[in-house]
């Protein structure tokens, strides 16, 4: 072929330089292009100077000479892909019977190595038809015992041939020593630990091994102790896995942390893997005050971290002093942002008790704390955003007043944009509603409120205040008890905490509602011209002539036994706006009645100076907790315009709209005159003045049993009606 490539050159269509590459191409018979792969050289023409080739894309493609010279790549007919094109059955046998050889065949024609990747993609699918992987990891246990092959100790290094055949010690060992650093010579040795099986003297070559850790080991512990632990670690392994005994100098995890008793700088660096080692280690450093020691960590590592001190405490017992702890670094603001990253991300009900509206302020101020910090992460600013739960979570059983504090700090934190604060507000307002006022700056209609007693209202606020500072509390810590008892799927202590604690929360949503609406007054200064709160009022059955007296008081104040109602019951609303001479008519058990208006008593007399009377309510209504305090137009003292009441008379009966308390039309098209004074009542009054309970109290009037609404409450004994509004 030279002879006929020479005259070629001679004539002028090729050049002399293209003479030797077009040889070797026309001796292999087959070709590589960079573009079109494999071909199969058929054929070359002398007298157009040109090469027919097959290429898998291009059968029967015709190439110049000259071009072919400087582009196709010559394959000897030994290559893998010269063998797939002329035995490619004879492949699929050897790689069932002789896959060493195979390999062997891969690796010599991809220039002695190849990755795994490249020996896959070169038999796959033509030679290895069936499963890659078991095929390979097959193949892989035979290339450890053959002395040929060198086996990658990471992933995308390539598998190598040699001529020298070697043993696998020498291999491994070899590895060892040209690792760069003792981080890498720790992953030779993760290698090694899975190879030891096939190792022919392991005990030798764990021997070598050890003796070079353990120089490492020495030099790092002070720079690097993290770095030195993890090292004592995988020897440990190593000798524990080839059965060689320990050397009395060497050094151990407890003797490192004797050096360096800070256990957050180690663990930081540590694998997590190996925390829990570590920490096994560190208390057997400090075995008396290891406890202490990772109590004063909890507040300076992260948050993985953290996770595993706080494990190893509560499994030793100490979860009494961890919880004094985290209760102090929130309550005293001084709690990292990793530490309630942590606590925020756990929330479960072993810490119900430590749990609550302060750690959401903590939450704030290490935030606000963390913009000065150059380390700063916004892991914990992340977690508060993404976690739709956690607001609602913290605050369940928190006083009404923490929470319009939490939500004022939340308005002028500067963590959080406008649109990330509008959704963390909206999370508060869908959990406590009572404060939508004190974000939109709205405040609640007039006609939403309704009148109670002092000693009703104090009674209800008491009632509050043990709930949120006492009992819920309370059930906090037994459902912290209850939890830590075992399996929750049977224990019952736990389900039945759980029960009560719905039935706290659910009360103390109850009470919020009514007490945010709820208007105080000593009903001194209410009108008793004509029958309305505060008021005692003498009736005359038509029917019996019997005289009975009523006492109509606030939302809350009922004893049907001694004739005190609430201004909202049936009766009184019927009674409402009349004045002594009138005739009333309502139905009781779905029978008319009719009474005539005898006389109409305040109370409780008017002071002299009525100025007096309005500052001892004033103060009265400061003494009581801000947020829950009457607002200032609803205090005792305002004149009866000032309370929506008409100081129209007449007896012409009208009807109330249902839903804003006003006379309708007389039917006519004019509005009809007021002739009762309106009160701020609600005819299907809300649950906010609906006592607990679904009974209902017994009222005796003219000798007949009225049924008054379950919209009142027996009144307590601090109010008592005066002896002549008592009955006779």
């Amino acid at each position: 072929m030279r002879e006929e490539f020479e005259k070629l050159a001679r004539a002028g269509k090729i050049e002399p330089r293209h003479i030797d590459p077009l040889v070797r191409l026309a001796t292999c018979g087959f070709c590589w292009h960079r573009s079109w792969g494999f071909g199969r050289i058929r054929s070359m023409d002398p007298v157009f100077a040109r090469f027919t080739i097959d290429f898998p894309s291009r059968p029967g493609h015709t190439m110049d000479l000259a071009f072919a010279a400087e582009t196709l790549k010559p394959l000897p007919p030994t290559h893998v892909l010269a063998r797939k094109a002329l035995d490619l059955e004879g492949l699929r046998q050897m790689a069932a019977t002789r896959p060493l050889e195979l390999v062997r065949i891969v690796l010599e024609s991809l220039g002695g190595r190849a990755t795994v990747e490249q020996i896959q993609q070169t038999l796959v699918p033509d030679v290895i038809t069936s499963d890659w992987k078991a095929w390979w990891e097959q193949v892989r246990r035979q290339m450890k015992k053959d002395g040929h092959f060198h086996l990658p100790l990471k992933k995308g290094e390539p598998v190598i041939y040699q001529e020298a055949e070697r043993s696998l010690d020498d291999q491994l060992v070899e590895s060892f020593r040209a690792a760069k650093g003792l981080k890498a010579r720790l992953g030779v040795v993760a290698e090694i630990a899975r190879n030891l099986s096939d190792l022919e003297d392991k005990t030798a070559v764990v021997r070598q091994l050890v003796q070079t850790l353990n120089e490492d080991i020495a030099s790092h512990q002070r720079t690097q102790p993290a770095l030195a632990m993890e090292a004592i670690f995988v020897r440990d392994e190593l000798r524990a896995w080839a059965g060689v005994p320990p050397e009395n100098t060497e050094l151990t995890a407890p003797a490192l942390w004797k050096a360096h008793p800070q256990p957050g700088p180690i663990l930081e660096a540590l694998p997590a893997s190996k925390h829990r080692r570590a920490l096994e280690a560190f208390r057997e450093a400090w075995p008396d005050q290891w406890a202490s020691m990772l109590l004063d960590a909890l507040n300076q590592v992260s948050s993985r971290v953290c996770r595993e001190l706080v494990q190893l405490l509560v499994q030793a017992g100490h979860l009494d002093a961890l919880k004094e702890v985290l209760a102090r670094h929130i309550s005293h603001h001084t709690a990292s942002s990793e530490l309630l990253l942590w606590l925020g991300r756990e929330r479960s009900d072993t810490f119900a008790d430590v749990l609550g509206p302060e750690v959401l302020r903590a939450m704030l101020t290490a935030l606000e704390r963390d913009q000065f910090n150059e380390k700063r992460t916004s892991r914990l600013r992340d977690f508060i955003l993404d976690d739709a739960e956690l607001i609602a979570d913290l605050t369940a059983a928190a006083d009404i007043e923490v929470i319009k504090d939490l939500t004022r700090a939340l308005q002028f934190s500067p963590v959080f944009d406008d649109m990330d604060k509008r959704s963390l507000l909206a999370r508060i307002v869908k959990s406590h509603p009572a404060i939508q006022s004190i974000i939109s700056g709205e405040q609640t209609r007039q006609d939403t409120g309704f009148w109670v007693s002092w000693e009703s209202l104090e009674r209800r606020r008491a009632e509050y205040d043990e709930l949120v500072h006492k009992r819920i509390p309370a059930n906090s810590r037994e459902i912290a008890i209850a939890r830590s008892y075992g399996d929750l799927s049977e224990n019952h202590e736990y389900k039945a905490a759980k029960e009560m604690q719905k039935i706290l929360l659910r009360r103390k949503e109850e009470l919020e509602a009514q007490l945010v609406r709820a208007r105080g007054t000593d009903f001194s200064h209410f009108p008793f011209d004509v029958v309305g709160p505060g008021t005692v009022v003498e009736l005359t059955d038509l029917t019996s002539g019997q005289r009975e007296t009523l006492t109509v008081l606030g939302a809350w104040d009922s004893d049907p036994d001694r004739g005190i109602i609430s201004y909202l019951s049936p009766v009184a609303q019927a009674l409402m706006g009349h004045k002594p001479g009138e005739e009333v008519e309502f139905e009781v058990h779905g029978q008319l009645h009719r009474h005539r208006i005898e006389a109409i008593r305040p109370y409780r007399q008017r002071t002299p100076d009525s100025q007096v009377a309005v500052e001892a309510d004033r103060s009265r209504t400061a003494a009581l907790p801000k947020g829950f305090a009457p607002s200032a137009d609803s205090a005792p003292g305002v004149a009866p315009s000032d309370l929506g009441l008409s100081q129209t008379g007449g007896t012409e009966p009208h009807r109330l709209d249902q839903t804003s308390g006003e006379p309708t039309d007389s039917g006519d098209g004019s509005e009809r005159p007021q002739s009762r004074p309106q009160y701020p009542v609600e005819l299907a009054p809300s649950e906010a003045g609906r006592p607990e309970g679904p009974g209902s109290e017994s009222l005796v009037v003219a000798g007949m049993t009225a049924r008054v609404s379950a919209e009142v409450e027996d009144a307590a004994p601090g109010s008592q009606p005066s002896p002549e509004s008592s009955r006779g």
